[in-house]
């Protein structure tokens, strides 16, 4: 599912326009990654938890050449699923 059909799926259960619906939607995502940004987590109650981890430096080896690499430090963002999220999937 793309952003269109979701903001469709959006605006045909809650009854709003899809403008409507798609500003919701880019309000939320904007949120997020500005809370995510400066180093907050977004914790949404049965649905799940998004944050940003820090992974360490490592080596890895370069698949073409074989040759081992140093992969430096970064931090990367994470969602972890709520127990209502888990418990609908399954």
């Amino acid at each position: 599912m793309n952003k269109a059909k979701l903001v469709e799926m959006m605006a045909k259960h809650s009854k709003l326009p899809k403008t409507s619906c798609k500003a919701a939607l880019e309000a939320f995502i904007e949120s997020v990654l500005r809370a995510l940004k400066s180093g907050k987590q977004v914790v949404l109650t049965g649905f799940g938890t998004f944050k940003v981890i820090k992974r360490k430096s490592r080596v890895g080896v370069n698949p073409s050449t074989g040759q081992r690499m140093q992969i430096p430090a970064k931090k990367v963002p994470k969602f972890t699923p709520g127990k209502k999220f888990k418990e609908h999937v399954s």
